[in-house]
Formats: structure tokens, sequence, C-alpha cells
């Protein structure tokens, strides 16, 4: 009888220190920033952020402002907030590869997305962007929910070269 007790004893601290977790207390998860390159740069790390560029997007199927210059090597914070009634989304890219992605959204509108260059944003609600433009070019963000990017929900990204003038 003593050892069905003490089996017992022995699962139910198991199973107290199980449940638990092995999360420590007072510390938050911090999520590691992917260093998966792109032609228009990485995911950035929010601390090292240069700068914030508030990014609106409106059911007139346009985003304010539509063009945003930057710095090479400069890591941007876009806080992006649908002010409108239907879902919206910014993602960066270049016209190529925002074209195809159209394309493909047109076959499959309910795809999900979870691409750091990506925010899909509820009507009312505010997403963000965290990103490092690591080469110089001209490169581009829409909106590409069926029929917002063919409507021109697109906008403009000029990345400067260091040294070249705004």
């Amino acid at each position: 009888m003593k050892k069905f007790f003490l089996f017992t004893a022995i699962l139910i601290y198991a199973g107290a220190t199980f449940a638990h977790g092995d999360t420590a207390h007072g510390k938050r998860e911090v999520r590691r920033v992917s260093p998966e390159e792109h032609a228009f740069g990485r995911e950035g790390d929010a601390r090292k952020a240069a700068r914030t560029v508030k990014v609106d997007m409106s059911d007139k199927m346009r985003f304010t402002p539509s063009s945003v210059t930057v710095r090479r090597g400069e890591t941007v914070k876009f806080v992006i907030r649908n002010s409108g009634r239907q879902m919206h989304e910014m993602v960066i890219g270049s016209v190529q590869e925002l074209k195809a992605h159209a394309a493909m959204m047109q076959q499959h509108p309910d795809m999900e997305h979870d691409e750091p260059y990506m925010a899909h944003v509820a009507p009312g609600k505010t997403g963000v962007i965290v990103w490092q433009f690591t080469r110089a070019g001209e490169f581009q963000f829409g909106c590409l929910v069926p029929g917002h990017f063919e409507a021109g929900m697109v906008g403009q990204i000029r990345v400067l070269a260091k040294g070249d003038e705004k």
C-alpha cells in the first residue's frame, strides 16, 4: 500500500511539473528574426528600426502614403492601419512578385499569409511590418486581396544607395 501512495505522489508531482511548462517567469518569448534574404531585403529587428512609417489603407483602394523613400541598410517599422470596411493587406515585393501573387490570390482568395513582408489587416485594425532594405532599387507594396491590386491599390518604395540624394 505504501508503494501505491508513493507511486501516486510521484505521478502527481511529475504531472504538475510538466504541466507548468518550461517558460521562465517574468520573461517574454523573443521571436527570432528570419535571416532569409529577398530581392527587396529581409525581415528587420524592431529594436533596430531607424524610423516608423504610418500607412493607411482605405476602401478607395489606395495607400497613404503611396510612396516611401528609404536608404539601403535602413530598417523601417511600417504601422499599417486599415481605415476601411473591407479586409486589406500590405505586401512588399518586386512588381513581378506582386503580380504573380495577385494572380494566385485570384485563384485562392482564402489563402492565408504568414510572411514577415506581409500584413493582413482586418477593418479598423492595425498591422506591423518591420523590414530592412538591404539593396538599392525600386520596389512596391500592394494589397493582394482579389481585385484590390488590379484596382490600383499599390505603392512604391524607393531604396537609395548610400550617398544618393533623396
